[in-house]
């Protein structure tokens, strides 16, 4: 929502530690969230070897719950309950 983009910037300014502790026993390495014209584009590496069980994981962490209730409602699709959605990747190098 752009009349909630400083809000998620502040909110992001300070990640709470437990959700960064629960970002990385989720196995997510090198989390980025860019933003461009009003769009969040968020980037990461995913290194463990069963992604829908460590999402569900981050789930059900109770400070990633609480820290949810003040990101969610920044985004557009609040009301109808999607938040994030995968992007095709169609180029990489290393």
């Amino acid at each position: 929502k752009p009349e909630k983009i400083e809000e998620y910037k502040v909110l992001h300014a300070v990640v709470w530690p437990e959700v960064l502790k629960t970002i990385h026993r989720c196995n997510l390495r090198n989390y980025t969230i860019h933003l461009l014209d009003g769009q969040v584009f968020a980037r990461f590496d995913y290194v463990g070897d069963d992604y829908e069980a460590d999402m569900a994981l981050m789930a059900a962490d109770p400070a990633t719950q609480r820290w949810w209730t003040h990101t969610k409602p920044c985004f557009e699709n609040h009301a109808i309950q999607e938040y994030y959605r995968d992007m095709e990747e169609i180029f990489f190098t290393e």
